[in-house]
């Protein structure tokens, strides 16, 4: 029995032809979406590929280009195709193309509702590469003179200016690295040799912050050293002084960032993996109504479409038993009692005569 069988008739179809046509061209607008939000996407990771670990953030933005590169192809074709399907003598030419094009215009769609998912899934990969990234941007925050890394604190300051952030988790990452360059260090100064020698590393650690940490609504100049001292301040209280500075780490920033971009990014995915299914389901629908058109030979007259032609389990066993044949044709089989036809057949030797064979004379 078959699945959701509509009758049509032949301007049913040939309406139905039309609007899947129109519709197949604003799937190719979609299919520009879907790169366009793809190439967005990965120009932002790119933008801070400084403070991030490589790794696998880079796969939904290339998942979202290729699907939408081949969603332009493949509605231009579905376009051409529901055209001509409104005249029975041109579908005759796609009759045997439609059924692959439909399974896999079926197995593109499913790509899309996998890279909306994908939109997600991938805040944990992100956050693990954005707390690597930023670790290592601030240990090497002050090799200014270093080539490779003489950017990152341009890149840091940036960072935390632009997102309101300071550290990686916070604002006391800051005490646990040494983030003043050697060069500005007075050696000959007592305070600093103390401080060198006060830890097993031989770091300058101070309980302070660089500039960009600081808040500029702050009603008070910026405290950037001694944050945990109240004593070194007047009228100072480093427990309720939230306007000081950015009290949010980095990581947490711009993992909200970019959580709230792949969050619409999804969401627009998955409006637009609907927005095909309809379509795919139209040209179904339009594909078995005008192969049973043939089958009849009344182009005029009414025929049935559906999705399936028999039900959900039959369907479901039919392609099971495929995949299971598959490569067996060639196969010979050994099982006994299954012999291979070509053996035991006599062989004949026309126009040929017996020749006798000579015996090895024996050797004396």
């Amino acid at each position: 029995m078959a699945v959701l069988k509509v009758k049509f008739t032949k301007t049913k179809r040939d309406k139905l032809a039309q609007i899947l046509w129109i519709l197949n061209w604003v799937s190719v607008v979609s299919g520009i979406i879907l790169f366009s939000l793809g190439l967005f996407l990965k120009i932002e990771i790119k933008k801070r590929n400084e403070v991030m670990a490589k790794g696998d953030i880079n796969s939904v933005p290339n998942m979202l280009i290729s699907v939408g590169v081949i969603a332009c192809i493949i509605n231009f074709l579905g376009g051409k195709i529901c055209y001509d399907c409104s005249d029975a003598n041109k579908f005759s030419r796609w009759k045997l193309v439609m059924l692959p094009y439909i399974v896999c215009t079926f197995c593109f769609t499913f790509c899309i509702l996998v890279g909306a998912l994908m939109c997600y899934t991938m805040r944990n990969e992100l956050e693990e590469s954005l707390y690597l990234g930023l670790r290592d941007a601030i240990k090497f925050y002050k090799d200014t003179d270093i080539p490779g890394r003489c950017f990152l604190k341009k890149t840091v300051d940036l960072l935390q200016i632009g997102f309101r952030c300071c550290g990686n988790n916070g604002f006391r990452d800051w005490f646990e690295i040494q983030w003043v360059s050697p060069r500005y260090l007075n050696m000959a100064s007592k305070e600093v040799l103390d401080r060198l020698n006060s830890n097993v590393d031989g770091k300058f650690l101070v309980d302070g912050v660089p500039f960009s940490c600081c808040n500029p609504s702050s009603p008070r100049p910026c405290i950037q050293y001694q944050l945990t001292n109240n004593s070194a301040h007047y009228n100072y209280d480093f427990l309720t002084e939230e306007l000081n500075i950015w009290m949010k780490g980095c990581r947490e920033a711009l993992l909200d960032y970019y959580t709230g971009i792949m969050r619409s990014i999804g969401i627009a995915a998955l409006l637009i993996w609907l927005f095909e299914l309809s379509v795919l389901i139209g040209v179904r629908y339009l594909q078995t109504a005008m192969k049973n058109v043939l089958l009849l030979g009344d182009l005029e007259g009414e025929s049935d479409g559906w999705l399936l032609e028999n039900s959900f389990v039959e369907t479901a066993k039919y392609n099971i038993n495929i995949i299971k044949n598959l490569g067996k044709a060639n196969q010979i089989s050994t099982v006994s009692g299954m012999n291979d036809p070509n053996i035991n057949v006599q062989n004949t030797d026309c126009d040929k005569t017996n020749i006798t064979t000579k015996s090895i004379p024996a050797a004396r």
